[in-house]
């Protein structure tokens, strides 16, 4: 394993995005095995393991981190094709958002609308030839 950076310049963004997220998940591992390890009885103080734990389960996460976002080939290459697919896609605009998502509220009304009309409408009938009773 080297220390230095596959394809160094590529794929900035998502790398370090990557690598934040990543990094994210392994803070909340870490802190995860200090909770866990808080009812362990031991001869010294728990605090000492707790914090060893921890900071073992960073560590690991780090050169995980590293190993997966700047040394391996595959994975690197993958987060390169990404960042270059995602320069390609045709992002909305602000207005085309706002008019889809008015569109979709007005139709989920207007369906929720038939639907409960449909359900009393139902209800009625299952009431008229007395499958129902009303208590």
């Amino acid at each position: 394993m080297s220390f230095g950076i596959y394809k160094q310049g590529q794929g900035y963004w998502t790398r370090v995005m990557t690598a934040v997220g990543a990094g994210v998940l392994g803070l909340a591992g870490a802190n995860w095995a200090f909770q866990q390890l808080s009812v362990v009885k031991t001869s010294f103080q728990v605090e000492y393991l707790q914090a060893g734990a921890a900071a073992a389960v960073a560590l690991l996460s780090a050169l995980a981190i590293y190993y997966l976002v700047g040394v391996k080939h595959k994975t690197v290459d993958f987060l390169v094709a990404t960042e270059g697919e995602m320069q390609k896609v045709n992002w909305s605009s602000k207005r085309e958002v706002l008019g889809s998502t008015w569109v979709v509220i007005g139709v989920s009304v207007i369906i929720s609308v038939v639907l409960g009309v449909t359900d009393l409408l139902f209800s009625w009938f299952f009431i008229l030839i007395r499958v129902l009773e009303v208590s």
